[in-house]
């Protein structure tokens, strides 16, 4: 056990358990459930039904922390619906798009009235009395509208709460705590600094211009209606990252969890070091359950996803204040509410901001590789007796590119498989359909990276009129390369001789006889910070155009850190980071040309997710037993 449950085991164990008398809990009870444990399900489910807390213990079956005395940890955010919060609503949406995710963007729009606090599972009703009685008692004075002030720094922006509002708040704030923590026996803490809401939390400063801008469409007088809510979340995975699964998954093996398309998984990061690549290990908030799952059938999620809403608290103030008038209506577009008069402003802003007008640089890691898929011996599985290449699977390609050396120089540069082709494809078509204008293709020499220059180009429409730039400066980093010497890469004569569309009067800015077996990671950090400036500077500003850059999963730290200013990362970190990057994956940085920098903002196209596809025998299981 770990010492921090440990600590909690201590913590509650001694506590008296008093028996609630709430209908829910008796229906529960004459089901044959223990009351502790009814108690549990009632707490994670924020005691709404029967219906709720009986399919939480339906599914947490086999949870073998059922039974842990561990309550649930609760807060008290006061916050904001009506037009204000679609407001606020469509600023996290372009936020996000924009700049990227940053810490606010875990938690929905709130003020914090209460931090988190514990309160054992037969105790929070008491919880509920109290947001009730202290809600009354405050109806009257609630001011009808709150002042907010923009409040901006280099890793912080958000609007700070006028003085007169604040301590009408904060009166609030400690009279709830103060009859919780004497009614529940527990210790809840009132939040009596500044009050905020809080719009972007540890970004980087590059992104502050664009999020003031943004921020500047909110009018903070719009109307709004109030509502004390209060949250809980599991007190267990607080500092673990919340994933969400994009597929089911049944396991294969004993240690394999199994998830459903929408669950939560809370993985701790510091536990994955010794997980296989492309794992992860987690513990499923549907279930309880605790296994390894792939990493590619899951996303990032935000971290309130996973809590609960409890009860809340509307302050009912004059009705002008949050009517909705006949010019400024809400609707709905695609199940989310949109307001027109916000879409308008963050128009606006968006009409400077268009990646398509400025200079881009897209940096993308290349496609399945053949290796991938059928192993470092793919080669000896897909050559005759006599040497001839032969498909022994729809997944290889169909041929290989004529080389004038041994084909056995394949093995340590191989080739995208059938996949890897359609991969490529799929995403120049992508780009295609967003308008993309690339003007310039740079590539690894690897033949990887070259087939999906090649094939993302014919997907753009391209081919015909971009060549492609093979700059072996873009090698990734040699100390990853199994046969510890630098491959021996076909020619550009070669490549050109096998259709490949490249620049055959291009010169690389690190010949191929620079490239360094094993280099040291710094080595490999300062190639790479010179050859993305060399190439920008070789690419004329045209005012607007991507520099496609075609390389390895290494490539998108090591080549866009640079160019945004960031230093490199730790070489641990790095590889850590790095093993995550699936095909295709990529970063897209955009240039501000009036400030002298760049900046990372989301890339033009989705990424592009898939399940695996195991080989296949008609005679296992058909016809053979």
């Amino acid at each position: 056990m770990a010492v921090a449950e440990t600590q909690l085991y201590a913590k509650v164990s001694n506590k008296h358990r008093s028996k609630s008398t709430s209908v829910l809990l008796e229906s529960l009870l004459a089901k044959g459930f223990p009351a502790h444990i009814a108690q549990k399900a009632l707490a994670a489910t924020g005691q709404k039904t029967i219906e709720d807390a009986a399919k939480w213990l339906h599914s947490h079956c086999n949870d073998p922390s059922l039974d842990d005395p561990i309550p649930q940890e609760y807060a008290l955010y006061l916050c904001p619906t009506g037009r204000l919060h679609n407001h606020l609503q469509e600023f996290w949406k372009e936020s996000k798009r924009q700049c990227g995710k940053n810490r606010a963007h875990e938690v929905f729009p709130h003020i914090t009235l209460c931090d988190f606090f514990t309160c054992e599972d037969q105790k929070v009703e008491l919880l509920y009395d109290t947001l009730k009685r202290v809600g009354d008692s405050f109806s009257q004075c609630f001011p009808p509208s709150i002042s907010l002030s923009l409040h901006s720094s280099t890793s912080y922006l958000g609007f700070f709460i006028g003085d007169s509002h604040s301590n009408i708040l904060r009166d609030f704030a400690l009279a709830f705590s103060s009859e919780a923590s004497a009614l529940a026996d527990c210790h809840v803490k009132p939040c009596l600094k500044q009050l905020h809401l809080t719009l972007a939390h540890k970004f980087y400063p590059h992104h502050q211009k664009t999020l003031e801008q943004l921020a500047k469409c909110i009018n903070p007088g719009e109307a709004c209606q109030w509502v004390a809510a209060l949250y809980s979340r599991d007190m267990r995975f607080v500092h673990y990252q919340t994933l969400r699964a994009l597929f089911q998954y049944k396991p294969q093996n004993i240690d394999e969890l199994m998830i459903n398309t929408g669950d939560f998984i809370y993985v701790d990061p510091t536990q994955q070091s010794d997980v296989s690549e492309g794992w992860v290990i987690g513990t499923s908030h549907r279930t309880g359950c605790r296994g390894f799952l792939p990493e590619n059938y899951t996303e990032r999620a935000n971290e309130s996803d996973t809590w609960v809403k409890h009860r809340e608290y509307v302050f009912v103030t004059a009705s002008k204040f949050f009517s909705q008038t006949e010019n400024e209506p809400n609707v709905k577009l695609n199940g989310e509410v949109h307001n027109p008069s916000m879409a308008r402003s963050v128009t606006n802003v968006l009409s400077l901001q268009n990646p398509t007008l400025r200079r881009g640089v897209l940096v993308m890691r290349h496609g399945e590789r053949v290796d991938e898929v059928f192993g470092k011996s793919w080669l000896q599985q897909c050559l005759t007796a006599d040497g001839k290449y032969y498909r022994p699977d729809l997944n290889f390609p169909s041929t290989l590119p004529k080389r004038k050396d041994s084909v056995k120089h394949f093995e340590y540069d191989p080739p995208l498989s059938c996949c890897g082709i359609f991969q490529s494809r799929l995403i120049g078509e992508a780009l295609l359909d967003q308008q993309v204008t690339v003007n310039y293709v740079y590539s690894s020499p690897a033949l990887r990276c070259v087939q999906t220059a090649q094939h993302v180009l014919q997907g753009l429409k391209l081919d015909q009129k971009v060549k492609i730039r093979v700059e072996p400066g873009l090698f990734e980093w040699t100390k990853w390369e199994a046969s510890r010497v630098i491959p021996n890469f076909m020619t550009l004569t070669e490549l050109a001789e096998a259709s490949y569309k490249i620049d055959t009067s291009y010169r690389g800015n690190f010949p191929l006889s620079s490239l360094v077996p094993s280099e040291s990671y710094e080595v490999y950090v300062s190639r790479s910070s010179a050859v993305i400036k060399q190439i920008i500077t070789a690419c004329p500003s045209k005012g607007k155009g991507v520099i496609l850059i075609v390389g390895h999963g290494s490539s998108l730290a090591s080549f866009t850190r640079p160019l945004i200013g960031l230093p490199a990362r730790d070489s641990s970190d790095f590889a850590q980071v790095v093993r995550k990057i699936p095909s295709l994956g990529m970063c897209f940085c955009e240039e501000l040309k009036e400030e002298n920098k760049w900046q990372m903002v989301n890339p033009p196209v989705k990424t592009l997710t898939h399940g695996a596809n195991a080989a296949f025998n008609w005679r296992n299981g058909i016809v053979e037993d």
